[in-house]
């Protein structure tokens, strides 16, 4: 018969978890995308960027859910990046009421300078702890996360968890039995790079037609 954890126990654990997901929020996420950006570019804005780095099709409903606000919320996130000439939309050819989103050479950067910054820190920060250790925790934080998510009143079929840690294999989607928001917007393509920014040249940012490589972008169609 499994030993019942102590009431006290399972409350410090919460507590911890919940301290540490703070900190990660606001060491490794905020901080670091205001060292990289200063103050032009809000966290979600960054997921957005994220998001069309790493999907292939997606509706503005679909970058909506991903952000977890309204679509006319969604939209205005997508104008203002737009603006800021990290994002480029194009009219498909095909379909007048489709646009795609391309990341610029300018928001390719961003997203490399990001991840370096991040892992930079991380390698501080958990340079005091064995690889075998934390790999041990990883998995029990999955496991329990998963555990957790078996629970909820109101269980989410498709996975937006990860956020801008996305990665395959993933454990708490096949414990949790969620359908992974990343691949079910990927037509069928490999993972993607582990720096978004390295899946594509400086002028990715070109139109479709324009020289150069192939271009880091998704198709955005209203509704």
């Amino acid at each position: 018969m499994q030993e019942l954890v102590p009431c006290d126990r399972a409350k410090d654990f919460l507590r911890s978890a919940r301290v540490f997901a703070w900190s990660v929020r606001e060491v490794f996420e905020r901080q670091v995308l205001r060292e990289v950006a200063g103050a032009r570019l809000s966290f979600a804005q960054f997921k957005l960027l994220y998001f069309v780095a790493h999907t292939d099709t997606h509706t503005v409903g679909d970058a909506a859910a991903f952000l977890g606000v309204s679509k006319a919320a969604a939209s205005k996130a997508v104008q203002k990046l737009v603006e800021q000439r990290l994002l480029r939309r194009v009219v498909s050819p095909s379909n007048r009421r489709s646009s795609q989103l391309c990341l610029t050479a300018a928001s390719q950067r961003l997203l490399k300078e990001f991840q370096q910054a991040r892992d930079r820190l991380a390698q501080e920060v958990f340079g005091a702890f064995r690889a075998a250790q934390l790999e041990e925790i990883s998995e029990v934080l999955d496991r329990l996360a998963a555990a957790i998510a078996a629970r909820s009143k109101t269980p989410d079929p498709v996975c937006l968890r990860c956020e801008v840690y996305f990665c395959q294999p993933c454990r708490f989607g096949e414990w949790g039995g969620r359908n992974c928001f990343y691949q079910g917007h990927a037509r069928g393509r490999a993972e993607p790079s582990a720096n978004p920014a390295e899946a594509a040249p400086e002028d990715a940012g070109l139109p479709p037609g324009g020289t150069g490589a192939p271009q880091a972008s998704a198709v955005v169609r209203e509704g």
